[in-house]
Parts: structure tokens; C-alpha cells; sequence
């Protein structure tokens, strides 16, 4: 069965810097968007990033562009979230998240209830 497990969260103050992985197995990985899904305590589900199975097409909200960044490694069947310049309102668990089936490689859905497939959650807290 598809696996999603997020490693790299942690503490960290503001203005600093954390990478989250998320290692998938049981899907044929170089063929399915990714994407990270955030929550915080008392909201709801937050897209944050995604990115096409190619890598050439990555999506972001408005409020992490630029300071955030998605990448995949395809070989090693694994995706990342790069997290700079981070603030206390990115404090949240941080879900990596995949579709239910491959797509076309411009494809990097940006709603949460695009997704199928959910790891277990990595908390991201930032101290001010």
C-alpha cells in the first residue's frame, strides 16, 4: 500500500531554517505530483506547496512564496520542503500528501481534498 512518511520538523525561531522530507513508497513515485498540506491548531486544512511528477511545475500560497521551496528526487523517491525565513504563523503539523493516481506532468493540484494518499504529520513549531 502507498506510504508518505514526513521526517524534519522540529523547533526552530523565527527567521531560521528547516527542510521536511517525505519518503513514499508503494506508488510509482516519478509519475505522481506531491504536495504539502499544513494545519494548525484550531484550522483547518492549509495547501502550502506542490509539485508535478517532473519537477518543472511547482505551486505555492501566497503567504510561503519566497520563502519556501518544493523539490523531488525522483531516484530516491522522495520529496522536500525547504523552509526559510519562517515565521511563527507557519507553526503547524505539516502533512506531505500525493493524488490517487498519476498525472500529466504539469499537473501539481493546490486543494487539500485533491490529494488521497496522507502521511502522518511532522510539527513544525516557531518561537518568536
Amino acid at each position: 500500500q502507498v506510504q508518505l512518511v514526513e521526517s524534519g520538523g522540529g523547533l526552530v525561531q523565527a527567521g531560521g531554517s528547516l527542510r521536511l522530507s517525505c519518503a513514499a513508497s508503494g506508488l510509482t513515485f516519478s509519475t505522481y505530483a506531491m504536495g504539502w498540506v499544513r494545519q494548525a491548531p484550531g484550522k483547518e486544512r492549509e495547501f502550502v506547496a506542490s509539485i508535478g511528477w517532473s519537477g518543472g511545475t511547482t505551486s505555492y500560497t501566497d503567504s510561503v512564496k519566497g520563502r519556501f521551496t518544493i523539490s523531488r528526487d525522483n531516484a530516491k523517491n522522495t520529496a522536500y520542503l525547504q523552509m526559510n525565513k519562517v515565521k511563527p504563523e507557519d507553526t503547524a503539523v505539516y502533512y506531505c500528501a500525493a493524488p490517487g493516481g498519476p498525472g500529466r506532468s504539469t499537473c501539481a493540484p493546490t486543494r487539500p481534498a485533491s490529494y488521497t494518499y496522507w502521511g502522518q504529520g511532522t510539527q513544525v513549531t516557531v518561537s518568536s
